[in-house]
C-alpha cells in the first residue's frame, strides 16, 4: 500500500471513502489532533483507537490551527509532514487535514460510529458540541487511555533545553 493514497486531500475524498466503508460494512472510528512529533504515546493511542473499530480515519489540525492552539513556536512539523507521518502507520486506514477550529465538520462529513478522543480528555472536557453532534445521530464517544508521561509538548521542551 503507498501511504500516499492514505491521504484524503479534499471533502469529496473523504465522502467516497466513507462511503466505500459503509457499502463495505465496516465500522468507523475517527480522531483528530495536532500529532505534531509523532511519538509513543500517539501510536498506542492509534492502534487502541483502530481496535474499537474497523477502520480508523485522522483529521489532522493544519499548520494554522496549531499555531492558534498551540502558540506561534508551533508546528514544529507543516501539516503535509503529519499527514504522510501518520498515513503511513498501520493502524491508519485515512488521514485528512482540516483547517476549521474544531472538528464538527469533519464529524459530520464521516458520521464515524465511533469518535475517539485521548486520555488526556475526559467525556466532560472533550468539546461537548463535538460530542452532543456524535450521539446526536448515534455514534459513541470514546475516550482512550494515553501512554502517561508522553506529549509533543513535554517532548518538545526537552529538545528546546538542549
Amino acid at each position: 500500500m503507498n501511504f500516499r493514497a492514505k491521504i484524503l486531500a479534499d471533502r469529496e475524498q473523504v465522502r467516497a471513502w466513507r462511503e466505500a466503508q459503509r457499502a463495505a460494512g465496516r465500522r468507523v472510528v475517527a480522531t483528530n489532533g495536532c500529532f505534531d512529533l509523532l511519538h509513543v504515546g500517539h501510536v498506542t493511542y492509534l492502534e487502541a483507537a483502530r481496535n474499537l473499530g474497523d477502520a480508523l480515519i485522522v483529521a489532522v489540525n493544519s499548520d494554522a490551527s496549531v499555531r492558534a492552539l498551540k502558540g506561534p513556536g508551533r508546528p514544529l512539523n507543516p501539516e503535509g509532514d503529519r499527514a504522510a507521518v501518520l498515513a503511513a502507520l498501520e493502524s491508519v486506514s485515512a488521514v485528512h487535514v482540516f483547517t476549521e477550529p474544531d472538528a464538527l465538520a469533519f464529524l459530520d462529513l464521516v458520521r464515524p460510529e465511533i469518535y475517539a478522543k485521548g486520555g488526556d480528555y475526559t467525556l466532560e472536557t472533550i468539546n461537548q458540541a463535538e460530542r452532543r453532534f456524535v450521539e446526536s445521530y448515534g455514534g459513541r464517544v470514546v475516550v482512550v487511555a494515553g501512554v502517561p508521561g508522553r506529549s509533543t509538548t513535554r517532548l518538545a521542551q526537552r529538545l528546546a533545553a538542549g
